[in-house]
Order: structure tokens, then sequence, then C-alpha cells
């Protein structure tokens, strides 16, 4: 399934952008709650703080319009110490190298990894469901159920592969999913399995061609019965069908999901180093 991807710079570029997108969508939503919400444009990447420690508090997109401006960057790290937050960074691998060190020198540590995988979408793409599985497009009414049930991945990380460098109270992925759900461009899928309520997963459409594919969990009642899988095909089908050439995942390295997606087609572009400097 898909083209063949090489990991160019250019692609990546693409790929960060998107993932900007959708966290100043999330943070567009969190400021109807936040006062203090905010998204700032910062080396054609973007600076987020969507809320007390929000899974989108952070710096993404950085290293793809040469090195970091030193008064720019001051003006982003006196907006976090405004809000008395810590400064978290996903500095792609096929980025500009200055930043790295840059970071490092006014005091920031590597605190993890993540790996970023994309498939090329094309017309062979099918939503092939297991019999008994349905997916469907969740309504504004189901938000909560579709919540119920994908929060509930998020709080249970893979046991496989590198542990991960985050951990979130339930409140607050109930929260940030909840902004995100209905974020601009995001799609919300629920999948049933005999009538019951068995998974749920999420599509954020960009409007570059590229379709970011967020959280998915199953039930565990549900659990080897191939509810993800069709939730992973209806979601691909969706985004190649909504005029997008490319799916994006973002996984923890060497873990189930990432094992779970390569098996799909799709192929590890770069990764992500995560740096980290506690509030000052």
């Amino acid at each position: 399934m898909g083209a063949r991807l090489f990991g160019s710079t250019e692609l990546a570029a693409r790929v960060e952008r998107a993932e900007c997108e959708l966290l100043r969508a999330g943070a567009q939503v969190a400021a109807g709650r936040e006062p203090m919400a905010m998204a700032l444009p910062i080396a054609g990447g973007v600076a987020v703080w969507a809320g007390v420690d929000s899974p989108l508090d952070k710096v993404a997109g950085l290293g793809f319009g040469g090195p970091l401006d030193p008064s720019e960057w001051e003006r982003v790290e006196a907006a976090y110490a405004a809000r008395g937050a810590r400064i978290q960074v996903e500095l792609s691998s096929l980025g500009e190298p200055s930043i790295g060190a840059f970071l490092g020198e006014r005091g920031f540590q590597v605190n993890g990894f993540e790996h970023v995988l994309a498939l090329a979408l094309d017309p062979t793409i099918e939503a092939v469901r297991p019999a008994g599985v349905e997916i469907r497009s969740s309504g504004p009414d189901e938000l909560e159920l579709w919540l119920d049930l994908v929060v509930g991945g998020f709080a249970a990380p893979d046991a496989e592969g590198v542990a991960t460098h985050e951990e979130f109270p339930r409140e607050v992925l109930q929260r940030t999913l909840g902004d995100l759900g209905q974020a601009e461009g995001f799609v919300r899928y629920l999948a049933r399995r005999g009538g019951e309520p068995a998974g749920g997963g999420s599509l954020r459409l960009g409007g570059d061609g590229v379709a970011v594919l967020c959280g998915a969990a199953t039930h565990p009642a549900h659990l080897r019965r191939g509810v993800q899988s069709a939730l992973l095909a209806a979601r691909l089908a969706a985004a190649h069908a909504a005029g997008c050439d490319l799916a994006v995942v973002t996984t923890q390295p060497g873990s189930k999901s990432q094992q779970n997606v390569e098996r799909r087609g799709f192929q590890l572009l770069y990764a992500r180093a995560i740096l980290v400097r506690e509030a000052r």
C-alpha cells in the first residue's frame, strides 16, 4: 500500500507544518476556557500553551527556516515563564542542527524521543472491516462516549519499546482530547462491535494534504477482534477521499503501536528529540 517514501528535509518540513496546525487548532479551542492560552509563531514553528500540564504544551516545528533568532526565542521563554510552565521542545532530527546546541546552552536537556512515520495514500486503500465491526464518524452528541473510549488508551501507554516520557492525569487528558475533538479539521471516529461501543480514534485533515492520525483505543472487552485495524483502515480511506496524499503517525520508539502501523505500510521518516527545561 502506497509508494516508497524518502525522509527528506522537504517532507519533514511538510509533516512538521501539519503538526503545528494541529497544535494551533487545539490551542484555539482551549482559549475559550484558558484566558492565557497561546500559539506563538517561532522560526517557522509554534509555541503552544493550552492549560496547566496539557499534552499540547510544547514547541514544535523548529529547524526548517535556519537558526533560531535569540531575541525571538527569549520572547517564547518569557511567555512560558509568565504562565509558570516548563518548556518542552520537540525537535526533528532533520531540522537545523544548531538549534539543539543553542537549546543545550540555555539549559535544556534531552528527556526522550519519538518516531514519526508516514504512509503515501493512493486509490488502493480500502476501509476493510472485520465482520460485526462498524466504523463511523462520531457526532457532537457522542463526544463524551468518544472521550471515555479514547482517554483510556492514552492513560495506558504501550508496555513495549522505549518507555514514554509523558504521563498525564485522566482529567487533563479528558480536557485536552475534548478540546481537540472540537477543533477545526479534526474528525472523531467510533467503532462498534455487535452494536456495542468498542473503540475510538481520530484524524486531523490538514490544508497541505497531510492527514495526522491521532490516538486510538479499544475497549478491553473487544481487544484482538480487529477493532484497531478497522479504525486505522477507515481513517486512511477517509483521508484519501478528502484529498490527502500523506498520512502521519507519531509513536514511541520500538512500541507496539509502531509495529502495528509498520505492518500497514507506514515507514519511519525521522525521530524527534524531546528537550525540556523546567519552569523558572
